[in-house]
């Protein structure tokens, strides 16, 4: 199963980053689809993102609260405290942290990444 990366920010104002699993349960679609689903989340859009190799963005809050599904490309977000994590394709983020200090974040690798983005209704 793929990663699910969550960055959020604490109660003391740091942004936060949290490995989870994916929240699954059986489903039966009308057509006759079945097997395991995460809730549906409303979203008003989606995007595709390219960044270079080797592509760095200083201490940043998200924007909004949004999904970022990597499909390509290797990305390393760093906490100010120096925490520093890697996650390759197919990793799925879910940034919340929209105040406090951020995180930074590095395209590693020689592989650019391809990104989707999914913003998220609140």
């Amino acid at each position: 199963m793929p990663k699910f990366v969550r960055v959020y920010t604490g109660p003391d104002g740091n942004s936060v980053i949290e490995e989870k699993e994916f929240e699954m349960t059986e489903f039966l679609d009308t057509e006759g689809a079945h097997g395991l689903a995460s809730p549906v989340e409303q979203t008003p859009g989606i995007s595709f993102r390219m960044v270079k190799a080797g592509y760095f963005l200083d201490f940043h809050t998200a924007p909004r609260r949004q999904y970022s599904i990597s499909l390509t490309g290797s990305v390393e977000l760093g906490l100010p405290d120096g925490t520093l994590k890697q996650y390759g394709p197919g990793t799925v983020l879910l940034a919340e942290d929209m105040t406090g200090t951020g995180h930074s974040t590095r395209v590693i690798g020689d592989e650019d990444r391809f990104t989707i983005i999914i913003p998220l209704s609140d």
